[in-house]
């Protein structure tokens, strides 16, 4: 059996068996920018970063991010159409594909979509997984017409 060959930089590895394991954490800003009494503002960890994620992605119009014309789910274009169920697909089809193309910490599970066109209302909701953990969340997206 050939014996394994490291560099001396490595030390003495030929005894030890070589594992590796690495725990993803997902940080980001928290967008309240609330800041601590240090000065510091706070940070949302883990889930409630990927779900800060999700729900600003899903807020964010069509060309509203420089030089990323398609970033974003675009629900406010939803708010004027006549209700079909066509538009019921198409909304979780343009939410699936936003989150699978912008967001790769969620893996999505299900989505609830209700379009009120009376009153000018959709509201949805998405569960999903956070990737690499078997955590699971639900995000509620509720847009209304402000006039």
């Amino acid at each position: 059996m050939p014996a394994r060959a490291f560099s001396i930089e490595d030390g003495n590895l030929g005894n030890k068996t070589i594992t590796t394991a690495r725990t993803v954490g997902y940080q980001d800003i928290d967008l309240s920018f609330t800041k601590k009494p240090s000065g510091d503002i706070f940070k949302k960890s883990n889930a409630a970063a990927v779900k800060q994620a999700v729900r600003n992605l899903l807020l964010t119009n069509f060309a509203e991010k420089p030089f990323l014309p398609r970033y974003g789910g675009d629900l406010n274009s939803m708010l004027f159409r006549l209700s079909t169920d066509i538009d019921d697909d198409s909304l979780e089809e343009r939410i699936i594909k936003s989150i699978e193309d912008f967001e790769p910490r969620a893996k999505i599970l299900n989505i609830n979509s209700i379009i009120s066109p009376d009153e000018n209302e959709v509201k949805v909701t998405v569960f999903f997984q956070v990737v690499n953990t078997a955590q699971q969340v639900q995000v509620e997206v509720s847009l209304t017409r402000l006039r």
